[in-house]
């Protein structure tokens, strides 16, 4: 078995950390060693030294790419923080709709893993706008993860994955032959999935009335999520919404928001 030193794994965490900006301490040295202990099978590599070299070499972009999918936890689900998605229906979405004259909306899932979150933030605007069809109304939903992404586009999940989604949008999935539940072209239609590294260039323009960036900036270090920040603020709209995961917050990270509470917050400048 492949042995995993400190030279190696310094290595890795460097790159990890330079690639994606994820902060990888010493309690994840079985995770490393796990996860990409599967990359050397996978290349016949016999050391993690040989890794390295090749991660590390102008032949190993791809690689990294498949470093970083390795490394990155992809947990997830539909409906996820239930009182995010009750706000968005019950207090956001009602005063964009009401407020805005260009009948346009946009919406940012930044980290959409395997894609239940962008699927139920459609599931809840497709609701809001039945009687609404003149509404130019999209969801971006991006991922470091290519594999995730690729997931995500196919939109087919397991019977126990889909169990989450309240009965009340059932008639926006359907049951296949082998018993997962897809998500139907309506809500497919609304989605962009597209791969993107958040610390990379955002060839996106915006702006965008809401982004969702739940449990991601807690793997970074605090100036990484000061820059993250300040770039959401600069893509959103003026009183746009931020959600942010249940373990973290702005607090000292950024003054550009007001907290609403619950991990929510409006851009304030």
């Amino acid at each position: 078995m492949a042995e995993l030193t400190d030279t190696d794994f310094d290595a890795i965490v460097t790159m990890v950390r330079e690639t994606a900006g994820i902060s990888l301490g010493a309690s994840k040295r079985d995770l490393v060693f796990g996860r990409l202990n599967r990359r050397l099978r996978a290349l016949g590599l016999s050391s993690f030294a040989e890794y390295c070299a090749l991660i590390d070499s102008p032949d190993g972009e791809v690689e990294r790419g498949e470093m970083i999918n390795a490394i990155t936890t992809n947990l997830t689900s539909f409906f996820r923080e239930p009182h995010h998605f009750r706000f968005l229906a019950n207090d956001i979405l009602p005063a964009l709709l009401a407020s805005s004259e260009q009948r346009r909306l946009r919406i940012w899932s930044a980290a959409c893993s395997s894609g239940e979150e962008p699927y139920s933030i459609a599931m809840v605007l497709n609701r809001s706008l039945a009687n609404k069809r003149d509404w130019d109304a999209r969801i971006l939903a991006t991922d470091i993860d290519t594999n995730m992404i690729a997931t995500a586009e196919e939109g087919c999940y397991d019977a126990e994955r889909a169990a989450a989604i309240p009965a009340e949008f059932a008639r926006l999935t359907a049951r296949q032959a082998d018993g997962r539940v897809a998500m139907t072209d309506g809500l497919k239609e609304r989605i962009a999935f597209r791969p993107l590294n958040l610390l990379g260039p955002w060839p996106m323009r915006g702006p965008f009335d809401v982004i969702f960036c739940r449990n991601v900036v807690i793997y970074f270090e605090k100036p990484v999520q000061r820059t993250l920040f300040e770039r959401f603020a600069d893509i959103l709209t003026p009183g746009g919404y931020l959600f942010i995961g249940h373990s973290e917050t702005l607090f000292r990270v950024t003054d550009r928001f007001e907290s609403l509470g619950r991990t929510i917050y409006r851009k304030i400048r």
